[in-house]
Parts: C-alpha cells; structure tokens; sequence
C-alpha cells in the first residue's frame, strides 16, 4: 500500500496536472493563431483569400488530431508491461520533441509532420496519467483521477492559451510553441521527481490489450466518443476568425474568448469528474444535452459580444463536463484492459477533434460563413447523443477493473 506524505501526493498530482496543462496548450492555442500560421507557412494563398488560408491551415488541428489517433492504442498496446510513471517520462520526452520540430520546421508540410510527431504521445499520456492519477487517490476515484489530469488542460484554456495566443500573436506562432516546448521539458522534470513507481497492469501484454477491440460495445463506445464532442471541436477550431469576422471585435479579443472558454471548461471538469464517479450514464447523457444546446446558443447569439461570451462559456463547461464518464465508460467497456480503454478514448476524443475541424473548414471553405461550422456542430453533438442513447440501451458491461496501488 501506498506510504505518500499528503505533500508528496498532491505534488505528484500536480506534476501530472502540468502534463495535462502542456497538452492543452498545444492542442488549443493553434486554434487562436490560426491567422497567424496561415499569413507565415501560406502567404500566397492568405494574400489571395485570407478564409481559405485559415480554413486550410486547420489541418495542423487536424494532423494533430489524428497523430492522437494513431498513436494512444498503439503506444498502449507495445508499452503494457511498462512501469506507469516510466512510460509518463517517455511520453514527455516525445513530446519536448515533437512540439521543438514542429516550431522549428521551415515549411507547413514539416510543421504538419512535427505537430504528428507530438501527438503520438498525447493520448497515451492522458491514460496512462489519469490511472497514475487514480491510483494515487486511491480506489473509487477514476473519475477524478481523470478529471485532475484533464483539469490541466481545461486550466490551461483559462490561463496558459490566452498568454501564449497573445505570445504568438505578438512575437510570431514560432515562438508561443517554443513555450509550449519548455512547458513540457519543466513536467518531465517535475515527474522524474515527485511522482511515485505505479506498475503495470498484471498480466498486461500487447496481445492482452488488442483484445479489447474484439468487443462490438468498444467500438460502440468510441463512436460515441468520436461524434458526439465533435460540435465542441467545430466551435473551438474557428473561435478566433468568428470573434474578429463575426461578432466584430479585434484580434486582441480572442484570447479572452478563449480564457472564458476555458473557465467553463474548468467548471465542467470538476463537476463531471464528480458526476462520474456516482453516476456515468447520467453524466453521459445529460452532458451530451448540453453540449447540444450550447452549440445551438453559439450558433444564434454569436454575432454579439454578450452571446459570444456567454455561449463560449457553455460551450466550453458542457465540452469537458462529459468527458471523465466517457472515459470510465470506455475502460467499462474494456474490462482487464484499462490503458486501451483510456487510450481509445484519448484517440475517439481526437477524431472527434479531427473530424470537427475538418467538417468546420470545409462548410467555411465552401463560402457558407464562420457559423455555419457551429450549425454542423449541432448536427455532430446530436449525433452523439443518439449514439449514446443506444449504447446505454444495451450495456451489460461489469464495472471496470483497479489498476494496481502503489509500490
């Protein structure tokens, strides 16, 4: 059993926050420079139509998204046997990497092959984190082990996206990730040393967490995942050319839609981690409906400062609210196998982000205007709810399993 003085807990906890933190910095902060990267990588294209450059510099979410997809069940299949807090450290290390090569990169093709580098690792991490997480916590507290990593990347829409959009906007896009870089190589450190030696998995194997996508109810399970938080992901990706084209206001606004985002993002998290823990369909369902009608108020109140505040913020808390139940709901459904479960959820939630984008860039691409992408988004959260509804209608799925406590 553990041995952790309460200080050494909560700094462990903290070092894997910061992890969490990081991560939403390099997810988030492209969406508020996008205009950035598309007048510096695509300056022919910008010149000629700044949306279509915008809407095209989108697949560095997109690529980005789908390096998550590629490599969380990957990396947690061939990393089953590895100590947890060894694997967090090698994670951060490609993840210092990645994000280095991608602000380094001298043409958008290499920045799109950096920014797929970096994201290999960021799947895995929120899994492999979120079970450090928990059982530092100790046992009934998989949701909020969750929710605590992910609580990082939702405080880093409040405070860090904002300062580094702003970083960027001011000294040039390269520059914002370069801090996003030392963000991640100051968590590697704090992790060597504060968190404590979790083991694997017993009898964890590649082998053994392949297994789990042999079960219909995981696939089930990940779709509901990849549609349903896609409406956020079709708001969040354009946020900033709807603040200045849209509602009107200048460029320097766009950080601080973004902090209120992540200030609902923040509340979201926490009282999803708790509603979790007691009660996931309930969580899943109603956070869905939420999700739902929040993009329904961006979507008419956007035009105006107020609405386009006010629905951020709902958006942003319905956004994060869900997403610790779908993750319990996903090792649920993956029993024996939790890094998978978690992994998957990782890389459904960055399709989901992927397919967003991409569906957002090509309605706005196609001259249907900035909205029009929050209008999609309705159609994808619904989707999920939908999805999910069936999913709960059959479930039998036993409650997951413990990882191991700490040694």
């Amino acid at each position: 059993m553990d041995t952790l003085t309460a200080g050494r807990r909560w700094a462990a906890l903290l070092a894997l926050a910061l992890g969490g933190f990081g991560l939403g910095l390099t997810e988030f902060v492209a969406m508020g420079l996008l205009p950035e990267i598309a007048k510096d990588l695509l300056p022919s294209e910008y010149a000629a139509s700044a949306s279509d450059a915008v809407a095209h510099a989108g697949w560095t979410i997109t690529t980005y998204a789908l390096g998550v997809v590629a490599g969380a069940p990957t990396i947690a299949a061939l990393t089953a046997r590895v100590p947890r807090r060894r694997l967090v450290l090698g994670l951060l290390g490609l993840m210092v990497a990645g994000t280095t090569a991608s602000a380094l990169a001298p043409t958008f093709e290499l920045v799109l092959a950096g920014r797929f580098i970096a994201a290999l690792a960021h799947g895995a991490y929120f899994g492999a984190a979120g079970i450090l997480a928990a059982s530092i916590l100790g046992p009934g507290n998989q949701g909020k082990g969750t929710a605590l990593v992910i609580g990082g990347l939702a405080t880093a829409n409040i405070f860090g996206v904002p300062l580094i959009t702003g970083l960027g906007q001011a000294q040039g896009w390269r520059v914002a990730y370069l801090a996003v870089a030392a963000v991640f190589a100051l968590t590697m450190l704090a992790a060597a040393l504060v968190v404590p030696p979790v083991a694997a998995a017993p009898g964890g194997s590649p082998r053994a967490e392949l297994a789990a996508f042999r079960s219909p109810r995981v696939w089930l399970a990940a779709a509901v995942v990849a549609v349903g938080p896609a409406g956020f992901f079709a708001v969040n990706s354009y946020v900033a050319p709807v603040t200045t084209h849209v509602t009107g206001l200048s460029a320097s606004t766009v950080p601080w839609v973004l902090a209120v985002m992540g200030l609902g993002m923040s509340a979201g998290i926490a009282a999803g981690g708790i509603a979790a823990d007691r009660d996931v369909r309930r969580t899943v369902f109603w956070g869905l409906t939420g999700l739902v009608l929040a993009v329904i108020l961006f979507a008419l109140t956007a035009a105006h400062p107020a609405g386009l505040f006010l629905s951020a913020f709902l958006v942003g808390a319905a956004s994060l609210f869900i997403v610790p139940a779908l993750q319990s709901q996903l090792m649920a459904a993956a029993p024996g196998t939790q890094l998978m479960g978690a992994a998957v959820n990782q890389s459904a939630i960055n399709l989901s982000n992927s397919l967003g984008a991409a569906i957002g860039g090509a309605s706005i691409a196609a001259g249907w205007g900035y909205l029009s992408s929050a209008w999609l988004g309705v159609t994808l959260a619904l989707a999920g709810l939908l999805l999910a509804i069936l999913y709960f209608r059959s479930d039998r799925t036993p409650a997951p399993e413990r990882e191991p406590a700490l040694v």
